[in-house]
């Protein structure tokens, strides 16, 4: 049962940190399929800070600027996607997927360029990101997401600026006609989506491992992420339980040698197919009374009406 919840919570966190900064996104009025991509940048970003950090510093200070770092990363990397879908009106979809083949590329480039082994891989220590609490080993993430999950619902539902967020995604052009500027707002909702992206990106690669192979990427966890933001109606804690529930059944691969799902024989590709698997059949069901924002995925053209 510990071993559930450590890897629940372990990958719970991670999609619903990545599917917030997809909620923030499509507020505003962006779709960002590029989730897969940032979450590698971010991933790629951190761990390169972590080789490169001496190991006296204190571990609240690794935790802190790798963080930091990664989540600066994913801004920089978001705008990419910003700059192609408000100033240039590019399709919205097309722009996310390219950004998510770059993505990969950039960090196999970057990662065997500082790898000793002349690979994609990288060795780091997570340490610092780990605490226990008796028998139960947690992530520095757990606390973080819950953090950032509360964060999250006060700046989107308890100030201006996300009630001005909300406008934009919902009727850009009534948002323009009462002096919202709709293009300052989208960039923001996708600067803070490449922010939390990179975080959970972060969170997906550290914690559980001391080695990363970036030639795999976060091997769809993005994706899932989008997933559990439709599934959570782009509402932060309705996106916390779809979270949870989808990484249950993530946990499963890592849990089933030592449960009694070992009597089946099953490999461990099974396990990990299954939150895939869940999310389509409860996306067929669920998607048509989905509550997307209106405006999403629509280049905004302040002279139409």
């Amino acid at each position: 049962m510990l071993l559930l919840i450590k890897y629940t919570l372990l990958y719970g966190i991670v999609l619903m940190l990545v599917a917030l900064g997809g909620m923030f996104s499509e507020h505003s009025g962006i779709i960002n399929i590029a989730l897969e991509g940032i979450m590698v940048i971010g991933g790629v970003a951190g761990v390169l800070t972590l080789t490169m950090l001496p190991a006296s510093l204190p571990s609240w200070l690794i935790v802190v600027i790798a963080v930091v770092v990664a989540a600066l990363a994913g801004v920089i990397y978001s705008l990419l996607l910003a700059f192609a879908s408000i100033n240039l009106k590019a399709d919205q979809t097309i722009g996310g997927t390219a950004l998510n083949l770059l993505a990969t590329a950039v960090a196999v480039v970057i990662a065997k360029n500082f790898s000793d082994s002349g690979s994609a891989k990288l060795n780091y220590s997570n340490k610092p990101f780990l605490f226990s609490i008796g028998k139960l080993e947690l992530s520095i993430f757990v606390p973080l997401g819950i953090i950032l999950l509360i964060i999250s619902y006060i700046v989107l539902y308890k100030t201006r600026f996300g009630l001005r967020l909300r406008a934009c995604g919902e009727h850009p052009q009534a948002a323009d006609s009462v002096g919202i500027n709709v293009y300052k707002m989208r960039y923001a909702g996708v600067m803070i989506s490449g922010a939390l992206g990179a975080i959970g990106g972060l969170a997906y690669i550290v914690p559980p491992v001391q080695t990363w192979n970036f030639e795999v990427g976060v091997a769809g966890a993005g994706f899932l992420a989008m997933a559990v933001m439709i599934f959570g109606q782009w509402k932060p804690f309705n996106i916390c339980g779809a979270a949870m529930f989808f990484a249950v059944f993530k946990s499963l691969a890592n849990i089933a040698d030592s449960t009694f799902l070992a009597q089946f024989h099953w490999s461990s590709n099974i396990y990990n197919m299954m939150p895939f698997i869940a999310s389509m059949i409860i996306l067929a069901f669920t998607s048509k009374n989905s509550m997307a924002p209106k405006a999403e995925g629509i280049p905004y053209d302040k002279g139409s009406r």
